[in-house]
């Protein structure tokens, strides 16, 4: 087997454990009357749209930073304009999205009020938010689903920061 084919099964097999776990706790921890940020590249257009479509439906509200298509940009003017906006106190928590998910997340952490983390699977995305006070969310659009893309970002959303021992190492970020 390829190790392609071996990270498509081994995500197949984590959306569906992620699906059992979301049935058992359906608690969602952010405040669903405050806006969530989101913003992304070109080839992270449609996980964007599905995104505000799926979450919308749940009742989140965004403030979309763009990109507004999916042709070609550069995906730090719309990295850097979501940051700003959380540098000034405007929002609290979002997503950062483009084809690696890299790019969006490194430039987001430039910004001093922003603590994104990568994630690749529901796991690492709820211990970004316990362990790290993680407040933005990186995404991959070429290489996670978008299904499980959503149940990631469910993971995130319904995580909260542990603070105690953990407080300490975020102070020192």
């Amino acid at each position: 087997m390829t190790l392609k084919l071996l990270n498509k099964i081994l995500n197949f097999k984590l959306y569906f454990v992620s699906l059992y776990l979301l049935t058992i706790n359906k608690n969602i921890m952010w405040d669903k009357n405050k806006t969530l940020v989101i913003a992304c590249d070109h080839a992270a257009y449609e996980l964007k749209e599905y995104f505000k479509t799926e979450l919308g439906k749940e009742g989140y509200t965004f403030k979309d930073f763009g990109t507004y298509s999916n042709e070609s940009v550069d995906y730090p003017d719309f990295m850097h304009a979501l940051g700003e906006s959380m540098d000034n106190g405007e929002y609290e928590l979002g997503f950062v999205m483009c084809g690696s998910g890299n790019g969006a997340t490194m430039t987001a952490n430039k910004h001093k009020k922003i603590r994104a983390a990568m994630a690749w699977n529901t796991e690492l995305a709820s211990l970004a938010r316990q362990h790290n006070d993680a407040n933005i969310l990186g995404l991959s659009a070429r290489f996670i689903a978008k299904e499980y893309a959503l149940e990631i970002a469910h993971a995130f959303l319904n995580a909260d920061f542990e603070g105690g021992r953990h407080q300490a190492r975020v102070d020192k970020i």
